[in-house]
């Protein structure tokens, strides 16, 4: 099988990374992309911030119609400080015979060989990224030369993903500002239910 891992904060998770999950499972032929959650500790948590529980709980409401996704709790559950070389080494131990994706945005691309233990996602992964806008395409193809050059594999999609940030999310409901359009609604009403981000 092709398993791609998916983290992030998701902190809420929003429209830009369900489009992306969904754009790789397309052209990638997916089987499964897991959206595993980071555990942020206690110390280094805003006033504003959620639970564990309730960002499991969001990243599961966005993804109920996409049933080649599966949320995964293995960094909250890990909690303490969760890099990714650990994260696919677990998964490796999951799926042993399967194929492993690490899907990633422009930013994280741009910077992953300077990660704590590169060679060792390198060696568990391919590495996929997309730009956040036009200009970042040749960025990231010369990054992927460099990370080829430290024996990296990589997969750039070439798509333009519509540009929605957690942050904002977050600014706009504590401002009472609408958040329609950047968040399935079922997580919009999750988070005025649970008065989230105030």
């Amino acid at each position: 099988m092709k398993i791609a891992m998916f983290g992030g904060s998701f902190n809420p998770i929003h429209n830009g990374h369900i489009m992306l999950a969904k754009a790789f499972a397309k052209e990638l032929a997916l089987d499964k992309v897991l959206i595993i959650p980071t555990y942020i500790p206690p110390h280094k948590q805003r006033d504003n911030s959620v639970s564990p529980q309730q960002k499991l709980d969001m990243c599961r409401l966005a993804i109920k119609d996409m049933p080649f996704a599966e949320v995964s709790d293995i960094e909250i559950k890990r909690q303490g400080a969760s890099y990714t070389y650990m994260t696919l080494q677990e998964l490796k131990k999951i799926y042993p015979h399967d194929e492993l994706y690490l899907i990633t945005g422009a930013d994280m691309f741009m910077t992953i060989h300077q990660w704590k233990n590169p060679e060792i996602i390198f060696q568990l992964a391919v590495i996929c990224g997309v730009p956040r806008n036009d200009d970042d395409i040749s960025h990231l193809q010369k990054q992927s030369d460099y990370l080829h050059s430290l024996g990296a594999k990589t997969k750039i999609l070439d798509m333009n993903i519509i540009t929605v940030s957690s942050t904002q999310i977050r600014n706009n409901v504590s401002h009472n500002k609408s958040i329609s359009g950047m968040v399935n609604p079922d997580i919009e009403n999750y988070i005025i239910k649970n008065n989230l981000y105030k």
